[in-house]
């Protein structure tokens, strides 16, 4: 899996570069220190992944990401005073969010799951963004076709847990999850997990 990594500080590439060569079915394809050479990269690459951060100079990551989101999978690299930064990057197409603290498995798995296709929600930054997001929003109504059991997924999606995490929880297989979490996105109306959370925050859970 090829990653490009887009940050303006330098030891924070080092850094991430580090934990991710720690996994062999990881690569990373290429460094940039703003946007504009990261979309130019992106199109040069072709990445599976893109690890973006927000606050940089020439092009900052929203108008990279906007730019980049149509061709493969952006994940915002972020810390917690970047919210109105993560608003930006959320309607530009991010697929996620991922903490620059987070734990070198956490980093690894976070790539894992982007790269088959999977949005990466951080409990801690889903939780900001959402609430923050819904604060003036009026009620969202869940449909009724909903089964006991997908709003428990549901629930869970608003989390921002995994679907193994929602497998440890519910007690079923991980294959069971995917399944109902496809059905949740498809009564939903919605694409990604993201657009899930979104609603279960709305919908008070």
């Amino acid at each position: 899996m090829k990653i490009l990594l887009v940050d303006d500080h330098s030891t924070v590439r080092l850094g991430i570069r580090l934990v991710l060569q720690a996994a062999e079915d990881l690569e990373v394809v290429g460094e940039a220190a703003d946007g504009a050479a990261a979309v130019s990269m992106a199109r040069a690459l072709s990445p599976d992944v893109v690890l973006m951060d927000l606050r940089m100079p020439v092009m900052d990551g929203i108008a990279a990401t906007a730019q980049i989101s149509g061709q493969t999978r952006v994940i915002v690299l972020t810390t917690f005073d970047d919210d109105d930064y993560l608003f930006g990057a959320l309607q530009a197409g991010a697929h996620g969010f991922l903490l620059k603290t987070a734990e070198p498995q956490a980093i690894i798995d976070a790539v894992r799951a982007a790269g088959r296709g999977q949005s990466v929600l951080d409990p801690q930054v889903t939780a900001r963004v959402m609430e923050r997001a819904l604060a003036a929003a009026p009620p969202v109504v869940l449909p009724e076709g909903l089964t006991a059991r997908e709003r428990e997924v549901l629930q869970g999606i608003g989390e921002g847990l995994s679907n193994p995490q929602l497998a440890q929880r519910l007690g079923i297989g991980e294959s069971t999850v995917k399944t109902h979490v496809s059905a949740v996105l498809a009564k939903l109306g919605v694409s990604t997990r993201l657009q899930a959370a979104k609603i279960a925050y709305g919908a008070g859970g």
